[in-house]
């Protein structure tokens, strides 16, 4: 499988979603997907919703790409590194934002962010 290495490759400020049809996630950089993934490592993330595509969800009950993690890419296709125990979620039918799953606080950034199975995982 496949890895990325930021030291060889450098740094990408990258957007990451998780894709539907192809069950894994999807990398953009500058507004194209550059790979697909089981799971991806991201540094300095912000974590952003688009409110106008949350809303066109709400009113066709229908989901579209508009919830996105925005980092930098440390890596992909990794093992589950340890310590990662903050579960953050997004549902647009529950909140406009990204929130921790335990105790429902709205998370607008981390320093890093695992997204792995459909699910964002913080230290």
């Amino acid at each position: 499988m496949e890895t990325y290495n930021p030291q060889t490759n450098g740094l990408l400020k990258v957007k990451v979603y998780w894709n539907l049809h192809k069950l894994c996630w999807s990398i953009q950089h500058k507004g194209k997907v550059i790979k697909h993934a089981s799971n991806v490592l991201l540094s300095d993330c912000n974590l952003v919703v688009s409110q106008k595509g949350r809303e066109r969800v709400l009113m066709e009950k229908r989901k579209n790409v508009h919830a996105f993690a925005v980092g930098n890419l440390v890596g992909y296709n990794l093992d589950s590194p340890p310590g990662f125990n903050t579960h953050i979620t997004y549902n647009p039918y529950k909140f406009g934002w990204f929130y921790n799953k335990l105790n429902g606080d709205r998370v607008d950034s981390a320093p890093v962010v695992f997204c792995d199975n459909r699910n964002l995982w913080a230290p």
